[in-house]
């Protein structure tokens, strides 16, 4: 479909995605595999894709953006996006995309997520994204097999962020992200939205499908991400997304990605 009339892009990088998106769509082939280079800031209008598509972040942080949530794809991370599914992107630094297109349901899931890639799925995608070598027909369908085999085995990671449908709520969540604080606490927000602590409680999960504790570790993350993989110290970012020292944000950050920030970080540029 068309980008929307936004002007994040430069003219002739919506053409360039023009171009791919017509190219995606019309294709026959089972898998459709291409790479770009994107600078740090560009945002890439509201869009969507017939095919289902596997971005995967060789280098650099993406944000990808839709109606009801963002999800965060850190560097050696992947992002399965549905296919019909619109969503803009944010380039939160330099960023080396390999992006594989594939039919609607194949990649084995009904919404977004976030993966950890593993070295088979990159090395996988890595040849088929390479136009400069050739490659076999019967090669490549089997490297094609095997990396839909693979992607469905693909660790998830919490990097997701649900947004409520409610305007009043999500007015509250977005202004959250722009200045995270992992001291908020529900009885701030429901004073703010004039209800009781157990409607505000019952009411966020119903609209975001989980706790207001969860979201706010969830949403802290997704600011704290960005900063640390462009060198940030870990100590100047835990204290500007709200924790009071550098063990309460580390243990926090070991709960959801299974690691300190400098251990999981070296991991994922490893």
């Amino acid at each position: 479909m068309p980008f929307h009339n936004e002007n994040a892009a430069p003219p002739a990088m919506i053409g360039l995605h023009m171009e791919s998106l017509h190219r995606i769509d019309g294709t026959n082939e089972a898998v459709f595999a291409l790479a770009r280079l994107y600078p740090a800031g560009l945002r890439v209008p509201r869009h969507s894709h017939a095919r289902t598509q596997f971005w995967f972040a060789r280098r650099g942080v993406v944000l990808v953006n839709t109606a009801h949530g963002r999800w965060m794809i850190p560097q050696s991370h992947g992002l399965i996006i549905p296919a019909g599914l619109e969503h803009s992107t944010e380039m939160v630094s330099e960023v080396e995309m390999h992006s594989i297109y594939v039919a609607p349901g194949a990649a084995g899931t009904d919404g977004p997520r976030v993966v950890a890639m593993s070295d088979l799925a990159g090395c996988l995608i890595a040849e088929l994204v390479n136009e400069d070598a050739p490659t076999l027909e019967q090669r490549r369908r089997l490297v094609m097999d095997l990396l839909l085999d693979e992607i469905t085995r693909l660790e998830e990671k919490p990097l997701g962020l649900p947004f409520p449908e409610d305007q009043r709520l999500a007015g509250l969540c977005r202004r959250f992200l722009e200045a995270p604080d992992a001291r908020a606490s529900i009885d701030q927000w429901a004073d703010l939205l004039g209800v009781s602590r157990r409607s505000f409680s019952r009411w966020f999960r119903v609209e975001t499908g989980v706790s207001f504790g969860t979201w706010r570790q969830q949403a802290c993350i997704l600011a704290a991400l960005p900063r640390l993989a462009r060198g940030e110290p870990v100590t100047n970012v835990a204290l500007d997304v709200g924790y009071e020292n550098i063990s309460a944000f580390t243990t926090m950050f070991r709960r959801m990605l299974g690691s300190s920030p400098s251990a999981y970080l070296k991991s994922r540029s490893a």
